[in-house]
């Protein structure tokens, strides 16, 4: 059993029927990572160099076939040069500027047809106009995720290749924040499996699964 196999019990995560105010049963605060502004844009880039290197296995034999360049998505990105200007007309706008460096696997084929991979990266700016929260105490995190795929390409040089390739950027706006938000307490967290030796676990078995606080002493 889990959250969401067999497991009918009202108090777990997942679609509200019925209303959904029914519950609510305490004001929660939690810190969380609060998104104020985000876009996404998706653009075809060509004429991208990209040089390969780390290759697997060692020195292909040149000159190389393309086959694709990619990274994971949620891959790590290195995100710099951020520049937030506001607009005058509305200072709780800005255009949101950066530069964006993302690394890649690059595929290819050598001449003797064997199939290698090598690391590269590709650097662009990207700006957007964001809304921006007023500065305070708590600083404002720009933050970037990108995907970039290609499937088109040439050899233009030793261990070099120029490709087209589909780019896409989602940009947001955060700060680390606590949050009071509403909430329908714990939830109740079905077992894996039967105990298999409860004697050994009946100390642990009087214990709450989580802290409670629902006697509160004013001062």
């Amino acid at each position: 059993m889990s959250f969401y196999i067999n497991n009918t019990n009202p108090n777990r995560p997942g679609p509200i029927s019925g209303n959904a105010m029914g519950g609510i049963c305490e004001k929660v605060l939690i810190e969380t990572t609060k998104v104020f502004d985000a876009c996404v844009s998706q653009t075809t880039e060509t004429g991208i160099v990209l040089v390969v290197t780390n290759q697997n296995p060692a020195n292909p034999v040149q000159p190389l076939t393309f086959i694709s360049a990619t990274n994971q998505i949620g891959s790590s990105i290195t995100v710099s040069d951020i520049v937030i200007d506001r607009i005058d007309q509305n200072s709780n706008y800005a255009n949101v500027s950066m530069t964006i460096t993302i690394p890649l696997t690059v595929t290819y084929r050598d001449a003797n047809g064997v199939i290698g991979t090598g690391t590269s990266s590709i650097t662009f700016t990207k700006s957007a106009v964001l809304f921006v929260p007023q500065p305070s105490f708590t600083p404002v995190e720009i933050k970037a995720n990108a995907v970039f795929s290609s499937q088109i390409g040439s050899y233009s040089g030793e261990n070099t290749f120029t490709v087209t390739g589909c780019l896409q950027v989602v940009l947001k706006v955060t700060a680390l924040v606590d949050l009071l938000v509403p909430s329908y307490g714990y939830p109740v967290i079905p077992p894996c499996q039967a105990c298999q030796n409860c004697q050994a676990c009946q100390g642990l078995a009087d214990l709450p699964l989580y802290p409670t606080a629902s006697q509160l002493n004013r001062f």
